[in-house]
C-alpha cells in the first residue's frame, strides 16, 4: 500500500513546478489552497452520496478521488503520506475515546 502512496506523492511533488496548462494537479496548485480544499469538499460529499447509494464500485471510485485530492493537499502543504500513516499507527490500539481525550477532546 505505501508503495502506491509514495509513488503518487512523488508524481504530485513533480507537478509542483509544472505548467498549469499541462497538468490537472499543476492547475490545482496554481489556483491555490482554496481550490484544493474545495475539491476535497466536493469529493467528500460525493463519497457520502456513493455510500448512501450502497454501490461498492461507486464508493471505491469516490474514496479514491477523496484520497487523491487529500494527497494533493498534503503535497501542497509540504507534508508526506508517511506522516499520516505514522499518525494512524500511533493511534492503533487506542480506543477512539482515549485518543480523543489525549488530544484534549478535539
Amino acid at each position: 500500500m505505501t508503495d502506491v502512496l509514495n509513488q503518487l506523492a512523488e508524481v504530485l511533488e513533480g507537478r509542483k513546478g509544472a505548467d498549469p496548462e499541462s497538468s490537472y494537479v499543476a492547475k490545482l496548485y496554481d489556483k491555490g489552497l482554496d481550490a484544493i480544499l474545495k475539491k476535497i469538499g466536493e469529493e467528500a460529499t460525493e463519497t457520502v452520496m456513493a455510500a448512501k447509494d450502497g454501490v461498492p464500485e461507486k464508493i471505491i471510485y469516490e474514496v479514491a478521488d477523496l484520497w487523491f485530492h487529500s494527497m494533493v493537499l498534503l503535497a501542497q502543504q509540504g507534508l508526506k503520506p508517511q506522516q499520516v500513516l505514522d499518525e494512524l499507527e500511533r493511534r492503533f490500539g487506542l480506543s477512539g475515546l482515549e485518543e480523543k481525550a489525549r488530544r484534549g477532546g478535539v
